[in-house]
């Protein structure tokens, strides 16, 4: 969950490592540090806080070397603090490290190292990590790559790890296991980092390193070697990713611009594989595997946080269309419970990034088991990507807010694409209502664009309800998802409470909870539940509570009972998803703007979850 950037070639190492680190922020930012190899020394400066605090800090000094390493972290071991900040250091303070991921039997390693007289100045394993290679080298007289790759063999966890040596500057040593690592290849230099973002100024030529696999860089040179020391041909791949992706390009937060993206990351995610005109529809990455999806039982999908909430809305729509019964499990349970897995049980998984720890872990037992395993993820190269026998990149471009927005509306466009498909396939769908839905769904980026034409009326609603200690979210049928994802959206942006919950079960509970200070969102658009739902906001302002709900434009039952109205363009029930939640993450957005608080970088959050 960590920011890693480093390089190594014939310019100043700083300026590259400090950018860097502003793009990578979003990892994580609760504190920030390089170190330079100059001159036989290794200078490290760290800082808790923001990048920027750490730019301050070193305003004016001397930082020349064309040899670093940079971190910005997410706190695991030890609260975070300048002492706890990477990068680490080992006794002798020739050996820099920067780690991504979780050493978990380092206490044991400590206390080994302890005995034998090393002293530590933090709380990290990550400090633990380079004193025991520290050792292994002093022990065995070897090289730095060749003490990594014994030293591994004893560590139990998750890493990216790249270390500098103080007497040997023209050169980095850096292994994976779990963890994201990307190799640029510059002209006369070399770029590390645990995405793409610092990379792509520089170059469109990078290396994905796979886990078990150690790097040894030079600005000419890459050498990758696995587990078993045999050298590795590097295969070198085409950036998909232009600068102007990862700046704000107007906008005063990276999570507006996301937002306002969704008309075209939507439009990307479907455009060469929906034809409505002609009726068809292409996937070509579950080509391989129609006939097992065909011939399911049933689809297993994991995934967590918003992916999970896409999760569940591809759960109603398979069932719908295509008749297969289909279970959706948090992947951090799923792992852990023992379920049970027959030989050529469908396994979707679903993750933004790729990287995501316990569904990658979810998805490596579930193959072990025979499984076949179909990813759905939005980053081309990704260890999700890799570990999956086929899947359907989102397209949805890079999404640096660290609330997730348009990722979820281009999950949820690849998953009623791949429900349609499957059900053509099965012939479980009349064709007349594949063609509808098939339209409907191509139609959804023009009403997304008129939906956000709305943002005004609710920065207006947002400035009525900001001061509120707690939120409740109602909604029924495709729309429960919806209702669980605004109140994550609003938890994550604003800290306030919230909740999300199926309309019929407010009466089992929830509603102890009305009285006139609690605001209520009900998605009350036009379904089959409709009826249902007003019961459910008559209910509620009986109580005197706040109603703020979304319903279809045209409908006045609802608005003549809601305190607040945002209307929403009529679209089929199964897809209306993509529709209802833009209000929701909008609302999120500008009650946290409207609290002062940073939306791009909530507290205690880091985009991607690469530790469990």
């Amino acid at each position: 969950m960590c920011g890693i950037v480093a390089y190594i070639g014939k310019g100043q190492a700083y300026p590259v490592l400090l950018k860097g680190l502003k793009r990578l922020e979003y990892r994580g930012y609760d504190s920030a540090g390089v170190a330079i190899a100059s001159g036989g020394q290794v200078q490290v400066f760290k800082k808790k806080g923001r990048v920027s605090e750490l730019e301050e800090a070193l305003t004016g000094r001397e930082m020349e070397g064309h040899c670093g390493i940079g971190h910005t972290r997410w706190a695991t071991h030890g609260e975070p603090s300048d002492i706890n900040a990477h990068p680490h250091t080992s006794s002798d303070g020739k050996l820099a490290i920067v780690h991504n991921g979780i050493i978990e039997n380092y206490s044991q390693l400590r206390q080994e190292l302890l005995n034998k007289g090393h002293r530590f100045q933090s709380e990290t394993d990550t400090e633990v990590l380079i004193h025991f290679v520290e050792e292994v080298r002093n022990n065995n007289r070897c090289s730095l790559e060749e003490a990594l790759r014994i030293a591994l063999r004893r560590v139990v966890g998750t890493y990216v790890i790249v270390i500098l040596d103080g007497d040997h500057p023209d050169t980095l040593v850096a292994a994976r296991k779990g963890s994201p690592l990307v190799i640029g290849i510059g002209n006369g230099a070399h770029f590390l980092a645990s995405d793409a973002s610092p990379i792509v100024e520089y170059t469109k030529e990078v290396v994905y390193v796979n886990d078990y696999e150690v790097a040894v860089v030079k600005a000419d040179e890459l050498i990758l070697k696995n587990s078993s020391n045999e050298i590795q041909t590097p295969y070198v791949q085409k950036l998909d990713l232009e600068l102007a992706a990862i700046e704000k390009e107007g906008f005063p937060h990276f999570m507006l611009k996301d937002i306002f993206e969704q008309p075209r990351t939507i439009f990307d995610c479907l455009r060469g594989r929906l034809d409505a005109a002609h009726a068809q529809l292409t996937l070509g990455g579950i080509r391989n595997h129609v006939e097992a999806l065909k011939e399911a039982d049933r689809i297993i999908i994991v995934a967590c946080g918003t992916s999970w909430h896409a999760a569940l809305t591809a759960e109603y729509m398979i069932e719908e269309l295509c008749r297969i019964p289909v279970e959706v499990e948090y992947a951090s349970e799923f792992r852990y419970r023992n379920p049970v897995i027959r030989k050529g049980d469908i396994l979707l998984a679903i993750s933004q990034s790729g990287e995501t720890a316990d569904t990658l872990v979810a998805i490596e037992g579930a193959r072990q088991q025979g499984a076949i395993v179909l990813g759905i993820c939005n980053v081309v190269g990704s260890s999700l990507s890799r570990l999956s026998h086929e899947g359907i990149y989102t397209h949805a471009g890079p999404e640096i807010g660290v609330a997730s927005t348009k990722a979820f509306t281009a999950q949820l466009a690849v998953l009623a694409m791949f429900a349609l498909k499957l059900a053509r396939d099965k012939g479980s769908v009349e064709e007349g209502r594949f063609r509808e839905l098939l339209t409907g769904l191509e139609g959804i980026p023009a009403r997304v664009e008129t939906l956000l034409e709305q943002n005004g009326k609710i920065a207006e609603i947002a400035s009525r309800y900001r001061d509120s200690r707690d939120f409740l979210y109602l909604g029924r049928g495709y729309n429960f998802p919806v209702a669980l994802e605004g109140a994550l959206k609003l938890k994550e942006i604003s800290y306030i409470h919230a909740e999300g919950y199926p309309a019929a079960e407010m009466k089992h509970g929830p509603i102890a909870l009305v009285d006139e200070n609690l605001p209520v969102v009900i998605l009350a658009t036009r379904d089959r539940f409709h009826e249902k739902i007003v019961s459910n906001i008559q209910e509620i302002k009986a109580r005197k509570g706040k109603v703020i709900a979304l319903v279809t434009e045209g409908d006045e039952i609802v608005p003549s009972m809601a305190d607040e109205t945002i209307r929403i363009p009529e679209a089929d029930e199964l897809l209306a998803p993509m529709l209802n939640v833009i209000p929701l993450q909008l609302l999120a957005y500008h009650i946290g703007v409207q609290k002062g608080l940073d939306v791009d970088k909530p507290r205690n959050l880091a985009k991607s979850v690469t530790v469990e």
